[in-house]
């Protein structure tokens, strides 16, 4: 399962968590228009020849991940660096925080088809209507507008209740948090609700997307080896 505080420590706004489940995932964004040509799928391994088992194309990359002490340090020493020595960030990027406790995972497929739209083609779907509508607003306004999309919550709640556990309680802490990677004007794009602002992780194009964001994943799990409770997926094609 997946879920977390919110970056500012909110708590009057808690859904349930999404399991890491492609069908709860994919039932919940069909609902909402995702074309059924794209669909969120498992990444068995992160081998070339377990990423070359994927549908090709691939337009993100998601990342459950254990919140440990370990991954709070890096992360936070990684956002002081970037403080200090600045970064390259193409405007293109939609980036959004997250104001919802237990939201992490719809964060993370928020910010994987906002910065795919023009591959995604979804229409006149209820997402489209969202991402047109808080284009040109700030990461914060975007989260306040996540929490008054009501068509998604309903549909994160029908999907909280999916899946093969048993959902917990939107009061739960939960201990394992959800990542999107994107390809955005040549660069490869962290995004994390939690955190500041995008975090660059250097060139990529649309063909490497899956295995630079693989390289990265990498990293994640060797700052932290004794732990399993790692889960991979990409947002690719269903044909």
């Amino acid at each position: 399962m997946s879920g977390d505080s919110t970056a500012s420590g909110k708590k009057e706004v808690r859904w349930l968590p999404l399991e890491s489940n492609p069908d709860v995932m994919n039932s919940f964004l069909h609902n909402l228009g995702m074309p059924g040509k794209w669909a969120i799928t498992d990444v068995y391994g992160l081998d070339p020849e377990l990423l070359a088992m994927v549908p090709q194309p691939v337009s993100a990359v998601l990342l459950l991940y254990p919140l440990t002490e370990k991954a709070l340090t890096a992360s936070a020493t990684k956002d002081s660096a970037i403080q200090a020595e600045g970064q390259t960030l193409s405007p293109s990027v939609y980036f959004m925080k997250q104001s919802i406790g237990n939201a992490c995972g719809t964060v993370a497929l928020m910010h994987a088809l906002a910065n795919n739209t023009d591959t995604l083609e979804l229409g006149g779907s209820p997402l489209a209507a969202f991402f047109t509508q808080t284009a040109q607003q700030t990461p914060e306004q975007r989260a306040e507008a996540l929490e008054n999309f009501h068509e998604l919550e309903a549909a994160h709640e029908a999907a909280g209740h999916e899946g093969q556990t048993a959902a917990p309680s939107r009061d739960d802490k939960l201990d394992t948090h959800f990542i999107a990677f994107v390809h955005v004007d040549g660069h490869l794009y962290e995004l994390d609700g939690r955190r500041p602002a995008p975090v660059n992780h250097g060139v990529t194009s649309p063909e490497n997307l899956l295995s630079d964001a693989a390289k990265v994943v990498k990293s994640f799990m060797e700052r932290d080896p004794t732990e399993v409770n790692f889960s991979v997926l990409a947002l690719a094609s269903a044909w």
